[in-house]
């Protein structure tokens, strides 16, 4: 391998899926729903990669974070949280078998909870690619370390042997705070100013890319 790396940690929504859209869309309706104060795409879009509890404390920094978590709680029982056909990025799935067969271990930190991530591996027949997944009601969300350093403990893996790949901030955050490199995508939601300034090492288009790029050295 000409980079240096063991283990591959990827963020889910806007790296490996195509979610993002849908997840605002989603969010946008059950707080119409639960009479919620009314808030823009672009202020969902912001925060897509955080575990939720994150994204409405910030969303709702005037409410009471509690009274906010049950209505949207409530509602999700009620109603469920209606999602179209998981789908990952268009050779997303290729990319991923690539590097497994060339040796790379991989992982998942995602903001989604293990209920979703669960779902969308079986829909995606991914889930056999991965040796280990982290997810949001495991552990201290994004942009703490935790999930990575759980990661890396469990996979007997250094800081300097991961890199970690995602599209928000978050994601960069985050690898930065575990001591791992981190790499971004553009085929997520925050561009790739704000990427490189929270700490990428490097931006490509999309995970399609990454076997090339760690060829590349």
């Amino acid at each position: 391998m000409a980079r240096d790396y063991e283990l591959i940690i990827f963020d889910w929504d806007g790296t490996l899926m195509d979610s993002a859209g849908e997840l605002i869309g989603t969010l946008q309706q059950a707080i119409q729903d639960t009479g919620l104060p009314e808030r823009t795409p672009a202020q969902m879009r912001e925060l897509v990669g955080l575990g939720i509890q994150d994204v409405l404390a910030r969303l709702f920094p005037e409410l009471d974070p509690v009274r906010v978590r049950d209505r949207i709680s409530r509602y999700r029982r009620r109603c469920g949280w209606p999602r179209a056909a998981p789908r990952l990025f268009e050779g997303a799935r290729d990319a991923l078998v690539e590097l497994s067969e060339q040796g790379f271990e991989l992982a998942v930190a995602t903001g989604k909870n293990r209920r979703g991530l669960d779902r969308a591996m079986r829909a995606t027949d991914s889930k056999g690619l991965f040796r280990i997944t982290r997810c949001a009601d495991e552990s201290v969300p994004k942009p703490a370390p935790n999930m990575i350093d759980d990661i890396l403990l469990r996979t007997a893996t250094e800081p300097g042997a991961t890199l970690m790949v995602g599209d928000t901030e978050y994601d960069m955050v985050m690898a930065r705070a575990a001591g791992v490199d981190a790499l971004a995508v553009r085929c997520g939601v925050h561009d790739e100013i704000r990427l490189r300034r929270a700490g990428a090492i490097d931006v490509v288009d999309d995970v399609r890319a990454l076997p090339a790029w760690l060829a590349a050295g």
